[in-house]
């Protein structure tokens, strides 16, 4: 199957190293606390949020995707029904919405996680 068209070996469906890295940050963000786009960036020295957020949109539903958010706290836009489910059974501090109908948002002063950055290790 090496070489055939949609098969995993093919370069078209290979991660790239910088998308790998991401990925294993999100995954080992802990249950209840979150990230933003740009703090993972910054922590990897590379890229910044809108790179991060690429690769969260095209691989992240293999990681825990709800725990990497916008810096506003704000939830990821048309996946707010999925993500509050997961918020709520893992504790994340919630903030009310800023207006009426709208989906809280995550309290970021109290869910940031400062990553895995201060050993050296992404």
């Amino acid at each position: 199957m090496d070489g055939m068209a949609g098969s995993p070996s093919t370069p078209a469906h290979r991660v790239s190293e910088y998308a790998d890295r991401v990925l294993a940050v999100a995954e080992r963000i802990p249950p209840g606390r979150v990230m933003t786009y740009g703090d993972i960036a910054a922590g990897l020295g590379e890229g910044g949020p809108r790179q991060v957020g690429r690769v969260m949109a095209h691989y992240g539903g293999a990681v825990p995707w709800w725990r990497v958010v916008r810096a506003d706290g704000r939830l990821l836009p048309g996946h707010e029904h999925r993500a509050l489910p997961h918020y709520r059974a893992e504790g994340t501090p919630l903030r009310d919405a800023a207006r009426p109908g709208d989906a809280p948002r995550v309290d970021l002063r109290l869910a940031r996680w400062d990553g895995p950055f201060a050993d050296g290790t992404p």
